[in-house]
């Protein structure tokens, strides 16, 4: 099947940079996770069953992650979320949790993770082979960086060739040829369809319109959803592309290659000239678990550079380990190498994200 492909506008070569986006503002820092950053103890595992919350157990990875544990002498029972009700459980359980680690939310959610007092400072045995800035940016790191996730656009490349493809998610509510043709989110509890919404809305930051945005950016969210075709529940996107019924939507990087090849179907994505929002996917230790020994152990096994580059070749994921990064998967490392990340202001997305979903689904949703 085709590697992933990108009608980039313009060259574009740039590194990587953190989850708050190139040249942006970080998460606002929450000093909430207070106190001595935590190290695992010396010692093998005990054995203790430990509860993951996540929003990454899809397409497998709850599965895989579960034999793979065992095998190194872990239990533990996964409890998957889209990344906004894991974050409201985390919020929610602060003074009595049921947790003990938590991953695969990004920067944003884990804020307010944070600021809720929910996760405790620690330091990883694997900390001196990631960008610390990818993570917690604050000086008492209470998250840390895993994985890397563009939320791109992709179009089935069978019904539109380059030159007609999209060349900007505006495009599809903008140009009859798009109209009807791409596929709409019917829920805003995932960090991707939250990101996409970010990546949108930021364009049409003003201080004096509703929320911060101006009229003409909520008229763009508006547009989204009155031209779009509603997703269906329990179908995938590529099995829609593959059936033809729409040719285009919303995906993370790490699904493309595999989907590809599940549905018989060849995606390419768009690179507006703004760029993309990345994902960064973190993990942290819960606060008050009673098994904190464990966790910390099983958070240096996890993200360990063995462990992420086995993560990254199963799920075509791009690992934020340094040392993982030669065993993950060529054709995604070049893909993220020509990548252009989107600047976008992450502490004006995180003040205002939970008032933004409210009124797109009160308004605009339904």
């Amino acid at each position: 099947m085709r590697r992933l492909k990108t009608m980039v506008a313009g060259a574009v070569a740039v590194a990587l940079l953190s989850g708050c986006g190139a040249g942006a503002a970080a998460p606002a820092a929450s000093e909430a996770a207070t106190g001595p950053a935590a190290v695992a103890p010396s010692g093998p595992p005990s054995g203790e069953t430990l509860i993951v919350y996540t929003n990454s157990n899809g397409e497998g990875r709850g599965e895989w992650l579960t034999a793979k544990a065992a095998e190194a002498g872990f239990k533990i029972e996964i409890v998957g979320a889209g990344g906004a009700d894991a974050t409201n459980k985390l919020i929610a359980e602060k003074n009595n949790p049921i947790a003990d680690v938590a991953f695969g939310l990004n920067n944003m959610y884990f804020e307010q993770v944070k600021a809720a007092g929910a996760i405790a400072p620690f330091t990883p045995a694997w900390s001196a082979e990631v960008d610390a800035a990818k993570g917690d940016p604050s000086e008492s790191k209470a998250y840390w960086p895993l994985v890397q996730q563009a939320i791109l656009l992709g179009y089935n490349t069978e019904k539109f060739s380059a030159d007609e493809a999209p060349k900007d998610w505006t495009d599809l509510w903008t140009q009859d040829k798009f109209k009807s043709r791409y596929e709409r989110v019917t829920g805003l509890g995932t960090a991707t369809a939250q990101l996409v919404f970010a990546s949108i809305l930021t364009r049409y930051k003003d201080e004096t319109g509703d929320l911060g945005v101006s009229d003409e950016g909520w008229k763009q969210v508006e547009a989204y959803f009155k031209n779009g075709t509603p997703a269906v529940a329990k179908t995938d996107l590529f099995a829609r592309i593959a059936a033809g019924d729409t040719d285009m939507g919303q995906m993370p990087s790490s699904i493309i290659l595999e989907r590809e090849k599940s549905f018989s179907v060849d995606v390419a994505t768009v690179m507006p000239s703004v760029g993309v929002p990345l994902a960064i996917e973190q993990v942290a230790l819960v606060k008050g678990t009673d098994k904190q020994d464990e966790a910390l152990k099983f958070i240096d096994w996890f993200g360990s550079a063995k462990t992420q580059g086995e993560w990254s070749q199963q799920f075509n994921s791009m690992p934020v380990n340094k040392a993982a990064v030669a065993t993950a998967k060529p054709e995604v490392v070049e893909f993220f190498n020509t990548l252009k990340q989107q600047d976008i202001d992450w502490t004006f997305v995180q003040e205002n994200m939970g008032a933004w979903v409210e009124k797109i689904e009160l308004e605009y949703m339904s």
